[in-house]
């Protein structure tokens, strides 16, 4: 699972693709919403703002 910016998205994606061998869902964090889970203030690769959640 990654949380990443816009910037960064392309990363997340290869990444889950080397790992994962498969594509992953990509999900807006401003559209979703989980009971027991908080989004992170950063992404996994920088200090921005995180826009999007790679699973």
């Amino acid at each position: 699972m990654y949380v990443v910016c816009n910037e960064h998205l392309e990363n997340a994606i290869d990444d889950f693709i080397e790992i994962y061998e498969q594509p992953p869902d990509i999900y807006e964090l401003e559209k979703v919403t989980f009971t027991d889970w908080a989004s992170p203030r950063n992404c996994n690769y920088c200090g921005n703002l995180p826009k999007y959640l790679v699973v």
